[in-house]
Parts: C-alpha cells; sequence; structure tokens
C-alpha cells in the first residue's frame, strides 16, 4: 500500500534521469521533497560515502519512497505506475505497452548512457563529438520507429513512458548541439510535450538547485 509520507527525490536538475522522475511525479499529482544532489561540485556529490550508502551505482536517481529506496529511473517510474496508476503511463493493451518499452529502452540503454557525465569525462577532449555522435546515431534509430507509433504523442496519443524519456534526451540533444530538425517526429512530438503543464513544472529551468546563470 502506498505510504502517505512525500517521497524524496534525490537527484540533479539538469539530470535527463532525474527528470524523468519528476515529470512522472508531476502526471500522477504527486507531492514529493527535493535533495538535490551536484554531479560536477566538489568532484561530485555523487561520489560521497553518504550518497553511495544511498545508491552504490553513485548515480542520480534515487528515490526514497514507502519506506524504501529505489534507484534506475525506469524502475522508479515503473514502481509509480504499479503503486499509483492513475493516470496511466504504461498502455492496457500488450502491442503498445511493448512499443512504449522499446522506446524507453532505446533511449534510456542505447542513447542516454553513453553521453552521460561519468562516460563523458572518460573520453575527454573528444566528449562533445562523442555525445554528437551516439545521440544522432540513436535518433536516427529512433525517428523512423516513432513514425510508426506517434500520435499526438510518442505511442498513440496518450502520454505514456516513452514520453518522459523522450523530451529529456532532445534537451541533451540541443546541449550537444545536435540538428533535431534532421527528425520532424521527434521534433514535433518534444514541442507538442513541453506545453503540457507537467513537463513545465518538471523542466532543468525551475528546480530547487536551478542555478541562477543556468548554462543550457
Amino acid at each position: 500500500m502506498a505510504s502517505q509520507t512525500k517521497p524524496v527525490l534525490h537527484g540533479y536538475y539538469r539530470s535527463s534521469c532525474s527528470w524523468r522522475v519528476r515529470i512522472a511525479f508531476a502526471l500522477k499529482g504527486m507531492e514529493y521533497d527535493q535533495v538535490p544532489v551536484n554531479l560536477v561540485r566538489d568532484g561530485g556529490q555523487q561520489l560521497t560515502t553518504r550518497f553511495k550508502a544511498l545508491n552504490p551505482m553513485q548515480q542520480v536517481p534515487a528515490v526514497t519512497i514507502d519506506g524504501f529506496t529505489l534507484s534506475q529511473s525506469l524502475a522508479i517510474i515503473q514502481y509509480i505506475e504499479e503503486t499509483r496508476p492513475e493516470p496511466h503511463l504504461l498502455p492496457s493493451e500488450p502491442k503498445t505497452r511493448a512499443q512504449v518499452r522499446m522506446i524507453c529502452d532505446i533511449i534510456a540503454s542505447g542513447i542516454q548512457p553513453l553521453q552521460n557525465l561519468y562516460v563523458l569525462l572518460k573520453i575527454g577532449e573528444e566528449k562533445i563529438h562523442w555525445g554528437q555522435h551516439f545521440i544522432q546515431r540513436g535518433f536516427e534509430a529512433l525517428e523512423p520507429i516513432l513514425v510508426q507509433t506517434a500520435g499526438k504523442y510518442c505511442v498513440g496519443n496518450e502520454i505514456s513512458m516513452a514520453d518522459l524519456c523522450l523530451v529529456p534526451q532532445v534537451y541533451n540533444a540541443e546541449r550537444f548541439k545536435v540538428d533535431v530538425t534532421q527528425f520532424p517526429t521527434i521534433k514535433r512530438l518534444n514541442e507538442t510535450l513541453l506545453q503540457h503543464e507537467a513537463f513545465k513544472t518538471s523542466h532543468p529551468s525551475c528546480q530547487p538547485d536551478t542555478p541562477d546563470d543556468m548554462p543550457i
């Protein structure tokens, strides 16, 4: 049974994985507290012993909810979906549910990890070109899939978990100067979703730890 205690999100304003979870909370109408974890200050607060005790992978987000702590954004979102099912973020029909999960996995496994901060620090001077390459490659695969699955949103005409993954990834693409106009379906979906209140309130530009001089 869902607890009445507010969940606590340990995240970073510009983390795309943290943003996915913020969107889910907003869509579900859930109040929650935030504990910022600055990924760059002091060498990275996610690398402290204190945070490692919360999430041994030393990544954000981590969410304390219903008396325990979860990491990995898709696991967090699916737990929220299963314990607070309205409004649905996964379709009931097996085919469309599988399509949602496919799109989520393309982004969360095939694109985002390759331009994650930890990876980019290992790459060094070539990090911008590296990030651009793998986002471009991922979007070249994602665009024709979305042409087939999309209605108003990524899969049909209801917001799903796929949309929660898409918008933060487009934000990252723009940070890496990827020309999103090459991908008209991705561009259209992103523009539509950014008009939704849940995507606005969860945006990196308006979080408790957003710096006044926030870079794009």
